[in-house]
């Protein structure tokens, strides 16, 4: 089942539906100057899917509408439900947050900071803490992504294969051997920097448990929590629901055919940090499952307890990511918002300048996809669509001024 059907009165639930109803016109716009192809947002509180709405096209060149059933590569998005399963086996005693990574990773052992030189000659000084779980889990480890292209370690991982994919050939031991051989860009613990740390954290999965990551993901997340339409790929009898991937140019938007093949078949690597495709009502779900706590439908994946100290603010001395982050992209503004295990967290809603309440946790995906919840308002907000980067236009701040000036109780 993959309709988005609405079962409540959004005035019961505290929205004002007039105001609701200013987002479709908002988004709508996008699609009719072409900057989106088409979109989808979901409003549920306490659980309850209290509106959704949907514009333009999933396919815009084959003229396909969006529907509440389409397939969207959530990149990013995937990182929360891996950070998910971590703490899933966290709870089973596998491991310590504050464990030394090296213990299962070779490369690790004795990592190794960069000092300066340039990407073909580093100068490197020896790591002074230990690369821990926790700071995988937290993007503090040090670790990089090739496609940044802010500093020479991106470089490296460049001249090793991986920018936005990973390099041929490898697998995905082989890959976190690469990024945890390569200099680190500070000492753990000391900077922020959106990473790979989260693909490094599936390889771990897969020693821990002893299974695939990917099939572990499909035996312990999603299939308890009847994600039917989520997996690393869609599969051919699902292609028409599956939308196009656009890059923007010039105010417009445009179809990245080659880019957006890969998601119509089996990745060689199954990497923790992206690459699954869903749809708006199972990342509901999702959602649901993570606004009551860690449980649905009387699945329980962690207890709120872990959930709790998931989305509370790891940053040191309670620094937002303006303060300790690294000059990297990222799925969310820096001022007033820190990060936790897993997901970023507001800590100062008056800094943020926004209406979305502290505690509120999140992320989003590369195609700007993105999601939060709010457990003081109970709320969750998802939107989907599929224009990469992220960062093109201010859309998640720009939902989350609407869906918050519509809620009047």
């Amino acid at each position: 089942m993959t309709s988005l059907e609405i079962r409540v009165d959004p005035a019961a639930m505290g929205f004002d539906p007039a105001r609701l109803e200013r987002i479709t016109p908002h988004f709508d716009a996008y699609v009719e100057d072409r900057r989106l192809a088409g979109w989808l947002a979901t409003v549920a509180r306490g659980g309850e899917l209290v509106w959704s709405a949907k514009g333009g096209y999933r396919d815009r060149e084959r003229a396909l509408e969006v529907t509440d059933d389409t397939i969207w590569r959530i990149y990013s998005m995937t990182k929360p439900i891996t950070s998910i399963a971590v703490m899933m086996l966290y709870e089973e005693g596998r491991f310590d947050l504050n464990d030394d990574v090296g213990q299962w990773i070779d490369a690790l052992k004795e990592p190794r900071v960069w000092a300066g030189g340039t990407a073909a000659k580093p100068l490197t000084v020896p790591a002074i803490e230990p690369v821990r779980v926790h700071h995988l889990l937290s993007q503090m480890s040090g670790l990089t992504y090739g496609f940044h292209y802010a500093h020479p370690t991106d470089e490296i991982y460049r001249t090793k294969g991986y920018d936005f994919g990973f390099a041929p050939g490898a697998d995905l031991a082989q890959a976190v051997h690469d990024w945890c051989s390569s200099p680190l860009v500070f000492q753990p613990g000391s900077g922020w920097n959106y990473s790979v740390s989260v693909d490094v954290l599936g390889r771990l999965i897969e020693i821990w448990s002893g299974q695939s990551f990917e099939s572990f993901l499909q035996d312990r997340v999603l299939g308890p929590l009847a994600m039917t339409d989520t997996d690393w790929y869609c599969p051919e009898e699902k292609w028409e629901r599956l939308a196009m991937l656009y890059v923007p140019h010039g105010g417009d938007s445009f179809p990245h055919e080659e880019l957006a093949k890969a998601a119509t078949h089996a990745p060689r690597i199954h990497g923790g940090g992206g690459g699954l495709v869903s749809s708006a009502h199972d990342y509901q779900r999702f959602m649901t499952m993570l606004l009551r706590g860690g449980e649905l439908d009387g699945v329980r994946l962690v207890s709120s307890r872990t959930l709790e100290l998931m989305t509370r603010n790891h940053l040191p001395n309670d620094a937002d990511l303006e303060e300790f982050a690294t000059d990297s992209f990222s799925e969310t503004s820096y001022a007033g918002v820190g990060f936790g295990l897993g997901f970023s967290v507001v800590i100062d809603s008056v800094k943020n300048q926004s209406l979305t309440t502290e505690g509120t946790f999140a992320w989003g995906g590369a195609a700007s996809t993105a999601f939060w919840v709010d457990p003081e308002e109970d709320l969750t907000v998802g939107f989907y669509t599929q224009l990469l980067p992220s960062g093109t236009y201010p859309i998640r701040r720009e939902l989350q001024q609407l869906v918050y000036q519509s809620l009047v109780d």
